[in-house]
């Protein structure tokens, strides 16, 4: 699943980070005057009274403090990402949300369902089990793996109690990137036939019944009115609370601007650091050297010549189009196979060995994936490379995501 290079990644970077300033968290800066910002966020007895018979919940939950790896903050400008209160309490309901089989028709399936925490919010599923016994027609997609989850734009609502809401930018949703937000990505899944298959009206009329709801719904919006709208805006805010930059690669990726290989082989295996090579040399083009972005949004990579599923050309009829599709995150890559849009690879290696031997030569492969005489460009990488490139890709999963409390089942089953 669930390559231009270095130079370029700042700007691309300073774009993400910047969409999350007013729909997806506080980016932190020193002011003269400086900020003041609420630590908690707190339910009082009453409240508790009525939550705690579903969910675990701590009454007084801190607000997470997120310390962005110096590689990627000293190009934005940041230290650190702090969720606000406002945010803070969308994000929880968006957990209820994420986690409740409520929003599916027969009461099967949960986003979770799909998105497991433990392997970084992925299914480790070909395809993913529906409602009714149906299966989904492509692969999961990792939400735990980017820096935050967030489009890179963002845009202002035009009433006194719509927040700013995000419109389409750079990072676009599905892998035929059909969904601009969050927000639409989650309509379109909730209301899919196969996924979940529950209409959001009838939904957000369900939901503003139950106690808990309320409760929820009037600590987020200031109003017990769970609308639609307000459905995917707190699963917005949920999913744009996962973040993964808690990783040994960015501890690499700290240091190697200051120290010498010498030194960086005190820490890291010559493996891991041959596998950083390669992957700069080889992937970082359309993947991004930081692996904060891609650098390509979408490409055909040659998995065979002709496609059942056509990705974006499925969607525009464009021939041209035919077998592109996007370009993934690769945080947290080692837990969140099956690979590509099918899932047709079970491992890393697998992935590796098509890149090293198994490109097809479809007219629409990505020309970075063509050397400069328009050929295919395979890899040919020796067996130590290939196991390089793993060690190097294995140092990108995250260790604290799989167990972070506050992006976890709040249910109590």
């Amino acid at each position: 699943m669930k390559r231009l290079l270095p130079l370029l990644m700042p700007v691309g970077l300073l774009l993400v980070l910047s969409g999350c300033l007013e729909e997806k968290t506080t980016i932190e800066t020193p002011t003269e005057e400086g900020r003041s910002h609420p630590t908690s966020l707190s339910f009082s007895d009453q409240e508790m009274d009525v939550l705690r018979q579903s969910l675990d919940i701590s009454q007084h939950i801190n607000l997470p403090v997120t310390q962005v790896p110096s590689h990627i903050g000293r190009f934005a400008g940041v230290s650190d990402v702090r969720t606000t209160g406002s945010d803070a309490r969308k994000a929880l309901l968006g957990r209820v949300l994420f986690y409740d089989t409520q929003l599916s028709a027969t009461g099967e399936t949960s986003c979770a369902t799909c998105h497991k925490q433990e392997i970084a919010f992925s299914d480790d599923l070909a395809f993913s089990k529906g409602i009714n016994g149906a299966v989904t027609k492509r692969n999961s997609i990792a939400l735990g793996s980017v820096p935050t989850f967030a489009p890179a734009v963002s845009g202002y609502g035009s009433t006194g109690d719509e927040e700013s809401r995000a419109v389409q930018g750079r990072v676009k949703f599905f892998w035929d990137e059909r969904a601009g937000t969050v927000s639409e990505q989650s309509t379109a899944t909730i209301q899919d036939e196969i996924e979940m298959g529950r209409d959001l009206v009838e939904l957000s009329q369900d939901l503003r019944r139950q106690e808990l709801y309320k409760i929820l719904s009037f600590k987020a919006f200031g109003t017990e009115e769970l609308t639609p709208e307000r459905i995917t805006l707190a699963l917005e805010k949920f999913t744009s609370s996962i973040t993964s930059m808690n990783t040994r690669f960015d501890d690499l990726a700290n240091r190697e601007f200051f120290e010498s290989r010498e030194q960086l082989e005190q820490r890291f295996t010559a493996s891991e650091l041959r596998g950083r090579e390669l992957f700069n040399q080889n992937c970082a083009s359309c993947h991004g050297a930081n692996l904060a972005e891609p650098t390509v949004n979408v490409a055909n990579n040659g998995l065979e010549m002709s496609y059942t599923d056509k990705g974006l050309g499925d969607l525009s009829g464009n021939e041209f189009e035919a077998g592109v599709f996007k370009v993934p995150f690769l945080r947290n890559v080692a837990l969140t196979g099956p690979y590509m849009h099918d899932g047709r690879f079970a491992t890393l290696r697998e992935v590796i060995d098509h890149y090293s031997e198994n490109i097809v030569e479809h007219p629409n492969l990505h020309h970075n994936l063509r050397n400069a005489f328009g050929n295919v460009r395979r890899l040919n990488l020796s067996e130590q490379d290939k196991q390089a490139l793993i060690d190097f890709l294995e140092m990108a999963t995250d260790e604290t995501l799989a167990t972070n409390e506050s992006v976890s089942d709040p249910f109590r089953r």
